[in-house]
């Protein structure tokens, strides 16, 4: 993993907006309607060849797929993990939104109704038999189209590849323990990210489900979470042994929630456990103004030798453009704490995690803000450097 050694580097967290007619054709997928099956593939392709130039002309130095292949950022693996059932179209709801809901129904009735533009729901999927992992064309295809754009674009810091961590997705009915189920889908991963380091990119795990066991969930209590959040970490941990650390950033967050967000448990209660994943690099949320404060916690909590923060810096709940003055302050804030060397400016999340015609930022303004994001790189590397 290359390193801020002589200037602040810059990256993002994956998911970009899918191009409509790339969006068309995914719709007619998803539900089981006749598509063009070589046209649907060479438009993935040149989605992710457009793609990557955008992030290159914009300024991003370590760049990826924008997921264009993928549904979302974590019910794509339906198509890649073996034993589950779509299930009766339960909505896939993390259980800390519910105390959201209570507190704002009116919004969130009217915040609920956007996700009907996304080219399919993202529903619970069901473990009804032994999971193994039968990804493995379409990750070859994901690693294919990212080298081409990458040699077609010209040269970058680097790239990496999202995948997504073995929670959230799904429910379990067939084995005898929660423990036992995701042990058996952390295994099966385990494939893609080897594979993904094979190739030679980075392994990006995106894991929201890390916070949200430690959310505020009315049906638990605060040690139950705990409990959970640390099994979790262990059977994580285990899918990425081998693996060599600095090549693998993790990225966790609050979730796909662009609401009130009141009920965000402070990041001081997080980062501990976070760091307890064997990664080299951490993502996290913090343009979003419920966290912007929480540079501070890291006075406090050590950053291990030999690890990177990428604090989010984009919003990916708004379409503002942050400006790169604002940009510039907050790197030098956490360069002042762990060291210019071990940061990399950030996302706070993706900015079209769902498959959708309407995403949160609009495509072109998130442009925008990549260039932000790259031009406050540029000025926090000239005041400390």
């Amino acid at each position: 993993m290359q390193r801020s050694d002589d200037r602040i580097l810059t990256t993002h967290v994956g998911s970009l907006a899918r191009p409509r007619d790339l969006l068309e054709a995914m719709r007619e997928k998803e539900h089981g309607r006749p598509y063009d099956v070589d046209g649907y593939a060479k438009r993935v392709t040149a989605a992710v060849d457009e793609v990557v130039r955008e992030q290159v002309s914009a300024g991003i130095d370590v760049v990826t797929d924008g997921e264009m292949s993928k549904v979302s950022f974590l019910t794509y693996v339906k198509d890649r993990l073996t034993g589950f059932d779509t299930g009766t179209g339960e909505k896939l709801m993390p259980p800390s939104w519910q105390v959201e809901i209570d507190a704002f129904p009116e919004y969130y009735a009217d915040y609920l109704g956007k996700y009907k533009d996304q080219v399919s729901p993202m529903t619970t999927m069901v473990c009804t038999g032994p999971v193994s992992y039968d990804g493995h064309a379409q990750l070859r295809t994901d690693v294919e189209n990212l080298r081409a754009a990458i040699a077609a674009a010209g040269p970058v810091t680097e790239a990496f590849l999202p995948s997504t961590s073995p929670s959230g997705f799904g429910r379990n009915e067939y084995y005898p323990s929660h423990g036992d189920y995701l042990a058996a889908v952390a295994e099966a991963l385990r494939e893609e990210y080897l594979a993904i380091v094979d190739a030679g990119f980075l392994l990006q795990v995106d894991d929201p489900w890390l916070i949200e066991y430690l959310s505020e969930n009315p049906a638990t209590t605060p040690e139950q979470r705990v409990r959970d959040a640390e099994q979790h970490i262990e059977i994580l941990n285990h899918a990425l042994r081998g693996i060599p650390q600095e090549k693998i950033r993790l990225h966790t967050c609050y979730g796909l929630n662009h609401g009130p967000r009141i009920h965000d448990l402070a990041f001081r209660d997080i980062a501990p456990l976070m760091l307890k994943v064997n990664a080299g690099a951490y993502s996290f949320e913090v343009a979003n103004p419920r966290h912007q404060h929480e540079w501070k916690i890291w006075r406090d909590v050590t950053l291990p030798e030999g690890k990177v923060l990428i604090p989010g810096l984009l919003g990916h709940a708004s379409n503002y453009v942050e400006h790169p003055e604002l940009i510039a302050d907050t790197i030098e804030l956490y360069a002042g704490i762990v060291g210019k060397e071990n940061v990399i400016a950030g996302a706070d999340c993706g900015f079209s995690s769902r498959a959708s015609f309407h995403p949160e930022v609009h495509p072109t303004v998130v442009w925008e803000k990549f260039r932000a994001l790259a031009e406050g790189a540029r000025l926090a590397t000239e005041r400390m450097y």
